[in-house]
């Protein structure tokens, strides 16, 4: 097994205080459960540490950038570099600090002061879902499981069948019918047990919770782990070390089951807290408009109703999130709103990223980009607002949906008449 020993201190992980529920504020004991017991799934539980869950500036300045770097913050005990005793040791990957640009060419075609983008499929399944993973496969070995399982329309199953390859454990993935070829591809390349359920996200989600309860497998699916979201938030610590005092007025962020923008926020609260943000920027949740459920119970200041799940962005075609409570509350808290894209705006914003800041996206990862520009047109941003755009997955996931935004090549002829004409021009001359 493929594992990488952290050099630096004793790596110590500071203790858990309680796990909370969202809903009615029961708390628990680290461990004693994964939702809450009085109110079922709707009780997700919110992971909150002691006060000695902290790090400075000078302590992150000699560590290895990536995820585990913020050790102290995270719900798994690392093992020190070089001990035989107990703790941890993450996979061999390069997981996390993924790159910030500043996407001049974007800010301009949109009209804003000052863009960055987040890309975040140069993780090693490419897509934010293995910052969940990681943490999920240590987590899962420290509970002494030896198999995991998630439902996903794509990216966390990859990335879940990548890490548990990474350290030796089963996975069993369910995937609806409509998961994109390319990510049940890296699946089954990964090693992992796909069961492809001729049914929506939703009825294969359910399917997932009574089987890791029927078998008693690690449950990886982040809107019912509480470990997971820990995951997720390391890329707002990130965005919050990366761009220090230039962080953003905004941060946009496409939201399905709710963990990623809940994760993202809980991070920048931490790093404002320890005093290594200066401020707090707002959040732009995105939405699809045929899957808007979220944004919707976010508008209404009401409780979810269950909604669609039409979209061509699989990745956050979620008609029933779980996660929606903390979704809200982190709009909320940040001062934020929520807005909903059509399609054609998410294929427009996977053209513009990648032919104006070169970042292939898939379309959910795109959807932020396409928010920004709905919130622009709408007001809820101003030209002279900074952002960033959060990518949460790379296009070659979903190449149907790159082609149907790009369109395909121009047959021709082996002829230098036929590139001539296929060019319009006979004079094409550099």
């Amino acid at each position: 097994m493929p594992i990488r020993r952290l050099s630096g201190e004793d790596l110590r992980m500071s203790k858990i205080e309680e796990l909370k529920c969202v809903q009615c504020g029961r708390t628990y004991a680290p461990g004693a459960a994964m939702t809450c017991s009085d109110c079922g799934l709707e009780g997700i539980l919110e992971v909150r540490y002691g006060p000695d869950a902290r790090f400075s500036a000078a302590d992150l300045a000699g560590r290895p950038r990536d995820l585990w770097r913020y050790r102290e913050l995270l719900p798994v005990e690392l093992s020190a570099s070089g001990s035989t005793g107990g703790g941890l040791v993450p996979p061999d990957l390069q997981v996390g600090w993924t790159p910030v640009y500043d996407a001049v060419h974007l800010a301009e075609y949109l009209g804003m002061r000052r863009l960055w983008v987040k890309d975040d499929g140069r993780n090693p399944t490419a897509s934010f879902k293995d910052r969940a993973s990681a943490i999920a496969v240590l987590a899962a070995r420290q509970a002494g499981a030896t198999t995991v399982a998630c439902a996903s329309t794509g990216n966390a199953a990859s990335s879940l069948a990548g890490f548990a390859a990474a350290t030796g454990l089963a996975a069993i993935i369910f995937v609806p019918e409509r998961a994109p070829e390319p990510k049940v591809a890296q699946l089954t390349m990964f090693g992992a047990r796909v069961l492809k359920v001729q049914d929506n996200y939703d009825r294969t989600w359910d399917l997932c919770q009574q089987a890791c309860g029927e078998f008693g497998w690690y449950n990886r699916n982040a809107a019912v782990n509480p470990y997971l979201v820990e995951g997720k938030k390391t890329a707002g610590l990130e965005i919050a070390e990366q761009l220090g005092e230039d962080l953003p007025d905004w941060i946009a962020v496409s939201v399905g089951d709710g963990c990623t923008i809940a994760g993202i926020w809980k991070g920048l609260v931490e790093m404002h807290r320890l005093g290594l943000a200066p401020r707090l920027p707002r959040l732009l949740g995105v939405q699809a408009e045929g899957a808007r459920a979220v944004a919707d119970a976010f508008a209404r200041g009401e409780d979810l109703v269950v909604g669609g799940d039409d979209t061509v962005a699989d990745s956050i075609a979620v008609g029933h999130p779980r996660n929606w409570r903390r979704a809200v509350r982190a709009v909320r808290e940040s001062g934020g709103a929520f807005v909903c894209v059509s399609d054609e705006e998410i294929l427009d914003a996977m053209r513009h990223l990648a032919r104006k800041a070169a970042v292939f996206a898939e379309p959910a990862a795109a959807a932020s980009l396409a928010g920004l520009g709905r919130a622009l047109r709408d007001g809820v941003l101003s030209p002279r607002d900074t952002a960033l755009a959060m990518v949460t997955g790379n296009g070659l996931k979903d190449t149907k949906s790159a082609i149907r935004a790009a369109g395909g090549p121009t047959a021709i002829a082996p002829r230098l008449e036929a590139v001539a004409e296929a060019l319009g021009t006979a004079g094409h001359q550099a």
